[in-house]
């Protein structure tokens, strides 16, 4: 498994995380885009932002799905990997507990898979995703907000900047009196390589535990998030 959760950046921002990513893929076969969580009305947008985003690691193959039911029907293996984008974080985890493609994902990831999630593709792999209740509305109804749980039982939320902090600081205090939380920034990328975790970037983030929270800087990621 290897599995890429970055804080929302833009190419510029997250490069070395890019270039880890294409480093690791399969070049003969393409990779499988899945822009979810953003409205329908946009997904030929999607295609022409992935189009020019792949560019920055050297790549231009690359499949695009654009419904639950098309995902399902993916044999994810014919794939050098998994893009999941940004969005709707609700919206997103909604259209993949449907037709089985949570399992589907989860099991491909168990089997060497490679995934990279951005924002609201990197939220859903944390433990719940209502870390990002003020930032994204549930317009879809979703009650099962439990995500893959793969960061050691914490949950996450991107884009960490000073105006976003403002808005979602109280709220997350509150949230961490029961579930701990990394709040990312977009220059970071959590690496999950089989049972290692490490982190791609150098800016500080956030950790919210028992109401307390404190900036971090990637020195201390291991005692955070790998012991913690």
């Amino acid at each position: 498994m290897k599995l890429y959760l970055c804080g929302g950046g833009s190419s510029k921002q997250i490069i070395s995380a890019l270039l880890s990513f294409s480093n690791n893929l399969d070049k003969s076969k393409p990779i499988l885009y899945v822009p979810l969580a953003m409205d329908e009305s946009r997904y030929n947008s999607c295609y022409n932002w992935f189009k020019e985003e792949i560019k920055y690691m050297g790549l231009s193959n690359f499949e695009m799905v654009r419904s639950s039911e098309e995902l399902s029907v993916k044999n994810l293996y014919n794939y050098s990997a998994i893009f999941i984008g940004g969005g709707n974080t609700y919206k997103l985890l909604y259209e993949l507990k449907q037709n089985n493609n949570f399992e589907k994902i989860e099991n491909y990831l168990k089997n060497n898979g490679i995934v990279f999630g951005g924002s609201a593709g990197a939220i859903i792999f944390g433990k719940d995703i209502n870390t990002c209740l003020l930032d994204d509305k549930n317009t879809v109804g979703l009650k099962d907000t439990k995500g893959f749980n793969l960061l050691n039982n914490y949950s996450i939320l991107c884009h960490l900047k000073n105006r976003n902090l403002k808005k979602n600081k109280k709220y997350l205090q509150n949230f961490s009196i029961k579930e701990k939380v990394i709040y990312l920034p977009e220059e970071d990328v959590i690496l999950i390589e089989n049972n290692k975790m490490s982190i791609i970037g150098n800016k500080k983030y956030m950790i919210f535990k028992g109401r307390k929270f404190e900036y971090h800087n990637f020195a201390n990621f291991k005692k955070d998030i790998v012991d913690g």
